[in-house]
């Protein structure tokens, strides 16, 4: 069987991890790069050992070689470059968020649906092993029907943590660009998407999005966090939460972001607890379970965040080669996106959303 060919749109820091996956990869192959920054767009193609370099990602799209795309590209141009892929017959792994509406997405699901090609929202959390794990124990009843699903998010510094230039950082703070704050919108796609994988799909959601006023070279602008969001599973007596805070005076150890990231499950015969994705924080293993009055370790080969960028590329690339659907496909992507703006529509009226009416 051929390796699929992809080309990675969009060549600033993430795509490094995006990369890993295709490393000693018999089933896909980096064909092409593209990005507006013909300098970064080269030096990336020369650390990937790629000759196609393109600037123009129409011209991109003409290239008979490229199988797929992987878009990894601010928020407001997935929806037109994943409906011109689908267009030009390629299919799509486009990062999160989906897309800044669900009308977007909606319009991105057709156009995909009528070319006949694949299309996924590139989603890491709900990759990562304990996650994966996590799931696994669930589904084998191991903590019974989950009751609970609590999250947690504070960000932080760190000597080890990435940087990130302004000039990466600006676009999020204009909601036209990014369609909403860096925190909730943002970040919190990974936390909306594993609330969704762990529990299903959500019945209503209740929250409240403060804002901290931030200080920054180009000027004020204005994080949102503090916020508490709280959600109703459509499964039987099964609720969640989730609170993010803006801490960047907390010092955080991390190779990637210095965010602290744990979930805690709650069952009616236990507690799952994974307890870190891009940093290290409570000094506990990544997963452990508590039952029966005892608290133990899950066991665990991959624990590394970058570990999750891999499961997730391959998983998708499995999925093109010998068939199926992938963990986070159109429909599934796009009640994600619902779930998170229906928090934000609920932090501005003061009301209870459901998902499924948010357009």
């Amino acid at each position: 069987m051929k390796p699929i060919r992809v080309a990675i749109v969009g060549c600033g820091r993430i795509s490094g991890l995006h990369a890993l996956g295709y490393q000693d990869y018999e089933e896909a192959v980096i064909t092409a790069v593209c990005d507006n920054n013909k300098g970064t767009a080269r030096k990336q193609a020369k650390a990937w050992g790629v000759e196609k370099v393109y600037t123009n990602y129409h011209a991109l799209l003409e290239d008979p070689d490229i199988d797929m795309v992987e878009l990894l590209t601010p928020h407001h141009l997935h929806c037109p470059m994943t409906v011109d892929a689908a267009q030009a017959g390629k299919h799509i792994s486009v990062q999160k968020p989906m897309a800044l509406t669900a009308a977007e997405a909606d319009q991105m699901i057709e156009a995909a649906g009528q070319a006949g090609v694949h299309l996924r929202v590139y989603e890491t959390f709900v990759c990562y092993e304990p996650a994966v794990r996590a799931r696994k124990m669930i589904d084998n009843g191991e903590i019974g029907e989950i009751r609970a699903v609590r999250m947690h998010v504070s960000t932080g510094t760190g000597d080890t943590a990435w940087h990130v230039p302004l000039s990466a950082w600006l676009w999020r703070f204009n909601e036209k660009l990014s369609g909403g704050g860096p925190l909730v919108f943002d970040h919190g796609y990974h936390l909306f998407s594993l609330a969704y994988y762990l529990g299903g799909p959500i019945e209503k959601v209740y929250a409240w999005i403060d804002g901290t006023q931030v200080k920054q070279a180009a000027g004020i602008v204005k994080v949102d966090a503090p916020a508490m969001i709280m959600f109703k599973y459509k499964a039987p007596s099964c609720y969640g939460n989730l609170d993010i805070e803006y801490t960047p005076d907390m010092r955080i150890h991390s190779d990637y972001y210095a965010d602290d990231d744990r979930i805690e499950i709650i069952g009616e015969k236990g507690i799952l607890f994974i307890n870190r994705y891009t940093a290290k924080t409570v000094d506990l293993p990544p997963l452990m379970l508590f039952k029966d009055g005892k608290t133990t370790e899950v066991p665990l080969e991959s624990i590394e965040w970058h570990d999750s960028f891999i499961a997730t590329t391959r998983g998708f690339i499995n999925t093109l080669q010998y068939g199926g659907e992938p963990n986070l496909d159109g429909p599934t992507g796009k009640a994600v996106l619902q779930f998170t703006l229906a928090a934000m529509q609920s932090a501005a009226t003061g009301q209870e959303v459901c998902p499924d009416t948010v357009m």
